[in-house]
């Protein structure tokens, strides 16, 4: 039931992180404040398709 995901740098648009979700409960767009490396600084990776 869970499927993977990836997350997406918002400056760079990078995938940078991977996770999983569970698509039945939730339905939308995850959203984290991360680290990206290749911006060198935090920014907010969005989820993205794999």
């Amino acid at each position: 039931m869970r499927d993977l995901i990836s997350f997406q740098c918002e400056q760079c648009k990078r995938r940078n992180y991977t996770g999983t979700k569970n698509k039945k409960t939730t339905t939308e767009k995850l959203a984290f404040r991360k680290f990206c490396p290749f911006c060198r600084t935090h920014t907010v990776h969005k989820e993205s398709k794999v």
